[in-house]
Formats: C-alpha cells, structure tokens, sequence
C-alpha cells in the first residue's frame, strides 16, 4: 500500500462504527487544571477536549462509542453520558484500577466488538486538512494485512509536542520504532484504527499500547499515514494556550 493512496480493501471510507476514547489517565503534566478538572474535560477553544473528540466521531458516522473512566471518573461520566446520541456513549469502568492504555483497551473490548474500530486518545486534538483525518485513516486501513494503522504527524506541524518523534515509517507505510539517541520524521498523534486480533494473548491488568505495537511492528502488521492539518498536542497548561492559538488562526 502506498502511503497517499486510498485502499479498495477494508473499512474503506465508511470506516468502522466503533470507537474508545481513552479518558482514565491521572493528567499529572496539566496540574494545576486537573486537581479539580478531569483532563478530557478542560476546555479548549469553547470546548471540551472529549466534545472535540466526539465532534471528530459523528462525522466519522461512528454509532457507538466507549469512554473509559478512572480519575474523577464521576465528571467524566456524567459529561459524556450527556452527549446527545449518535454515536450511543457506553462507559468502561476503571475506577478500581487504572489500567493505562493498553489494559483499558483489553477491558473495553466486550464492548467494542469484533470488527476494527477507532482509537481517540482525549488529550489529542487536531485542525482538520482537506478532509477528515477519520476518513483518512478509514480509506487506508486494510484489515487483511494490517492489526493496527495509526495517524502520524510530521514534527514540524505539530502544536505543543516537544518529543523526538516516535516511528520510521517505509515506502508501504510499515512502521519501525525510531532508534535510541535519533530523531524520527513522525509522531503518534493518539488516532488510529485497530483491529480486535492486536490484543489476542495480551497480559493481564495494566500494561501500554506501546507493548502491543510493538510486537505488531515485529509481525509487519503496524502501519502509519501521515495526517492532514495540525495536530494539537493538548498535554500541558502552556499547550492549552499554543492550540487556542493555533484554532483562532486558522479560523482567520
């Protein structure tokens, strides 16, 4: 598949009618804001970051949607069951244990089904390009030969990401882990389309996606696509003020 061309296989451009939105993390990097504030509940621009999420999901078509919940899961809950459907919002429930992403993902699995479905970390937003980075992913994603296709960014669009990048990624859209001590082209924006065998004979308990892309990369099974627009990585107080920024100036 080459990275740019849109598939005949797969979801192709009705992409799936799932989704997670990870929301459970503790938000320590936007403290203060998140002492009282769940972090997919801050705002930014007028709305919150899970509404930016879900804004993103109804044009996708996605019907129903999990958010899971652990930290000031309450809030987090009563928010997101106030979405007025489509797409139907169901919570996973991890106010127990935290189960990181990777674990919050296993126990959401009941809910999500067996076709692949989308992945939205909440704290990641983006301004749309041509056309919708959902489509985008969906037009790509092949569910023969890929368990999981992520949205990538390059470095130099990105709006309050200040990483080294996270993947190498060759002519087909394969991705590699960027070597120790390098700067790698593109970074994981917290978007992907994943498909449910990624997560056969994951462990237990809580654990990161990082573990299960990473056996994905040894299997040739991990691919990417470079998004369309901006992303806004929304991870601490001062990238708050850097996404509003950039959502007034292309709103100019």
């Amino acid at each position: 598949m080459q990275v740019g061309a849109d598939t005949e296989n797969g979801a192709g451009a009705q992409g799936p009618k799932t989704a997670i939105v990870l929301s459970a993390g503790m938000g320590k990097r936007m403290r203060p804001i998140t002492a009282t504030t769940p972090k997919p509940l801050v705002p930014v621009a007028g709305r919150t970051l899970l509404d930016r999420a879900f804004d993103k999901l109804v044009v996708a078509g996605v019907e129903t949607v999990v958010v899971n919940v652990h930290y000031l899961a309450d809030l987090v809950e009563a928010h997101a069951l106030r979405w007025p459907a489509p797409p139907k919002v169901l919570i996973s429930d991890e106010r127990a244990e935290l189960l990181e992403t990777g674990g919050g993902v296993v126990k959401a699995l009941p809910l999500l089904g067996e076709e692949p479905f989308y992945l939205l970390n909440s704290d990641s937003t983006w301004i749309e390009g041509v056309r919708p980075n959902l489509e985008h992913l969906a037009r790509h994603f092949d569910p023969q030969k890929m368990d999981g296709l992520l949205l990538l960014s390059g470095l130099v669009s990105a709006v309050g990401y200040d990483g080294k990048g996270d993947f190498v990624m060759d002519a087909d859209g394969r991705l590699a882990r960027r070597a120790e001590r390098e700067v790698s082209p593109f970074a994981y924006v917290g978007g992907a389309i994943l498909h449910p065998r990624l997560f056969d004979g994951a462990p237990e308990g809580a654990f990161s996606l990082n573990r299960l892309f990473d056996v994905a990369i040894e299997r040739g099974t991990l691919f990417g696509v470079l998004m369309e627009g901006i992303w806004l990585h929304v991870g601490t107080p001062e990238a708050i003020d850097a996404a509003e920024r950039a959502i007034r100036d292309s709103a100019a």
